[in-house]
């Protein structure tokens, strides 16, 4: 099975080991750890067949299905609020959206942090055209922030934990897109609608395999983090400590089963992009989330 690891908090050691389960190809989108290439790439790579199922932000789910005719699905939302954010130095003077303008911003070329952009500023009312973006590799971005080579970087929240490892002593703020007040849903578990008809046993046990080792994380991150490290040794024990509780910010919506999907609220990120974008065609909840691959 060709293996591309998990990314971000949700890479804890035993949903890779659970996963396995399901013996399948799977794309991840970036994180400062290093990985993939963002949400879009994912999209990509699970559209060509580099890989049958991939985790990538449902913006991205809609604007393939909605600009490109892709037909792939959300299964399984794993960030159950937007985990998109841009960080800067605090020594950078900027402490709200509006002192953006005029700086440089740097993130991926398939990031759906700088994507989704221009919705987070006119929430936040700055002018989005004075705001400079740079392309970047995923891995040069912590370094790239606090050596001051940009003012900012686009990140989920995720990411955080390391970030403020690497520009340590300096301090980091956080300018989270949710502070605007958007409200929709992040990140999940994605699949081509053809695989989701020929292969759904396989999916629910990738997605159960998935969502059990997520639990044991979120359940004792300290753990997971040692884990995490014992096989991954670059990254630190604090950082994939921190990165699991971030997730769990994310992914724990009280009374709600993990990883479940509520057809509103797939509708009201819908809402949310077209709102936002122009799109070349209308989709529906039934276009972007495939149901019944979630337990209760």
């Amino acid at each position: 099975m060709k293996r591309v690891r998990p990314c971000g908090g949700l890479a804890r050691p035993r949903v890779s080991l659970y996963s396995t389960l399901s013996s399948l190809d799977a794309a991840w989108p970036s994180t400062p750890a290093g990985c993939g290439q963002g949400s879009s790439d994912a999209v990509k790579q699970v559209a060509a067949g580099a890989a049958q199922i991939g985790f990538a932000d449902t913006s991205a789910a809609i604007f393939a299905q909605a600009n490109d005719a892709i037909p792939i699905k959300i299964v399984s939302v794993i960030y159950s609020k937007p985990p998109h954010a841009i960080y800067v130095l605090k020594e950078s003077g900027i402490t709200k959206p509006k002192d953006l303008e005029g700086r440089k911003v740097a993130d991926t070329a398939f990031s759906a942090v700088p994507k989704l952009f221009g919705a987070y500023a006119k929430a936040a009312g700055i002018d989005a055209s004075k705001v400079s973006w740079v392309v970047a590799g995923s891995d040069a971005l912590p370094g790239m922030l606090s050596l001051g080579r940009v003012e900012g970087i686009g990140q989920y929240t995720v990411g955080e934990p390391l970030l403020k490892k690497s520009a340590a002593p300096k301090e980091i703020v956080r300018l989270a897109y949710s502070d605007a007040g958007l409200d929709f849903y992040g990140a999940g578990i994605i699949a081509m609608d053809s695989t989701i008809k020929s292969q759904p046993d396989m999916i629910r046990r990738f997605v159960t395999a998935t969502l059990r080792g997520l639990k044991d994380a979120i359940a004792n991150p300290g753990e997971a983090g040692e884990i995490m490290n014992k096989h991954h040794r670059q990254i630190d024990v604090d950082v994939a400590t921190g990165e699991t509780e971030m997730v769990a910010a994310l992914a724990v919506v009280p009374n709600t089963p993990l990883g479940s999907v509520d057809p509103a609220g797939v509708q009201r990120t819908i809402d949310f992009i077209a709102g936002a974008y122009t799109l070349k065609n209308p989709v529906t909840v039934a276009d972007i989330f495939a149901p019944g691959f979630v337990g209760n």
